[in-house]
């Protein structure tokens, strides 16, 4: 979206009122139109312009471009067997996508389309609103001065003026190959690079006390071994300050475990909606972290790395590694692991397969990735680092 000098004529959606019961500034303190337009802004026609410290004194120029992203607003988060856009297995057998010949993409269509709708519709709410599903009358207001871009030549390069290809928040993924230590199949988990206190009572009252020991023989670090051995109490053990240390990391990322559940009800937009209960427990802070090459490596197949959001993480792990900054971190560290498993002459698996002993061939490829600016770990990482819990 443009602004503009003067005021828009905007043609409410034949389809808003259906999805007007969704949208929001969700919470009172983003309530401001100017934050919502500078949090994903793309253009600005004063870039040397000092702006103010609040968000919500930010000048918008005409000729000023924002690209939207808003949880409750062209979030689109169907979650019921209805509405779903990922099929799941089942509906996948069901609906013959299974079959020799018969792959259509795995989504349903129909959740896509109502997905471009609610988008084009919050960009109505935007200039011409005046209601808010969260915060109740008297919020919104109209900003007429603003216009929609679309064609082949705006920003997004589509007739419709969205996106070429939705974002898809989370995908399928893949598990791990298993191996000794993960007979399962390797995952990233929460407990890998969470900054959550594992010792609230929440662990203690829904954890067996075996399940609980074991959390903490998990992220116990260089106290692991004392409790292991039964010399020290699960009471008395701290937890390590910093993400799971991976022998085999060739990329890094960090980001908080971020969620923006699917709805309670269908469909997502039904007024007086919710968000799924309880599906925000694992939020929170996440210690840099990095990306193990046994993540990328398929159960089965040998000629294929996966990269970006599909490797091997957990629900509550892909919350963090799903943005960009680690995409290109992983999609580096996929094309690299390719050539350098084409030069020599063996497969990606044969890489980690002896881990935890030492691979000699991976050692050389992390050196590669390293001395092309790819680093594998951030400075200060060490299994005896103990400041990252003031990492900023």
């Amino acid at each position: 979206m443009e602004a503009t000098k003067e005021p828009q004529q905007h043609q409410g959606p034949s389809f808003y009122q259906q999805y007007a019961p969704y949208y929001s500034y969700e919470l009172q303190r983003l309530a401001s139109f100017p934050l919502v337009f500078s949090y994903r802004q793309i253009r600005s026609m004063r870039p040397d312009e000092t702006r103010p410290a609040d968000p919500k004194q930010f000048p918008i120029y005409p000729g000023d471009i924002s690209m939207q992203n808003w949880t409750w607003g062209n979030d689109y988060r169907p979650g019921s067997s209805q509405d779903n856009l990922i099929y799941s297995r089942a509906q996948l057998s069901a609906n013959g996508q299974l079959q020799p010949g018969g792959w259509m993409g795995g989504l349903r269509t129909e959740t896509l389309r109502r997905g471009e709708e609610n988008a084009k519709g919050f960009f109505y709410w935007l200039v011409a609103g005046t209601t808010d599903s969260q915060l109740g009358n008297g919020v919104k207001k109209p900003y007429p001065n603003n216009r929609l871009l679309s064609g082949l030549d705006s920003p997004m390069g589509t007739v419709h003026g969205l996106s070429k290809y939705p974002y898809m928040r989370e995908g399928r993924r893949i598990i791990g190959r298993p191996s000794f230590n993960d007979p399962q199949g390797f995952t990233i988990w929460e407990v890998d690079m969470s900054r959550t206190d594992f010792k609230a009572d929440f662990y203690r009252q829904n954890l067996s006390e075996e399940e609980y020991r074991n959390l903490w023989l998990a992220v116990g670090g260089l106290n692991a071994p004392a409790l292991a051995v039964g010399s020290q109490s699960v009471e008395d053990t701290k937890s390590r300050s910093r993400a799971r240390i991976y022998p085999d990391s060739v990329g890094i990322g960090h980001y908080a475990i971020d969620f923006h559940p699917c709805m309670t009800n269908s469909p997502p937009e039904a007024p007086g909606n919710t968000e799924r209960e309880g599906t925000r427990k694992g939020q929170g802070q996440a210690y840099p972290f990095q990306i193990p090459l046994r993540a990328m490596i398929p159960q089965k197949i040998d000629n294929m790395l996966v990269a970006g959001k599909s490797i091997a993480v957990s629900h509550t792990a892909a919350a963090a590694y799903r943005v960009h900054s680690f995409e290109w971190s992983a999609g580096v560290a996929a094309g690299v692991t390719a050539a350098f498993s084409l030069e020599n002459g063996i497969i990606p698996y044969e890489l980690v397969d002896e881990l935890p002993s030492r691979e000699p061939n991976l050692e050389v490829l992390q050196l590669r990735l390293q001395q092309n600016a790819n680093p594998i770990a951030f400075p200060g990482t060490s299994i005896f680092n103990s400041s990252w819990q003031n990492w900023k």
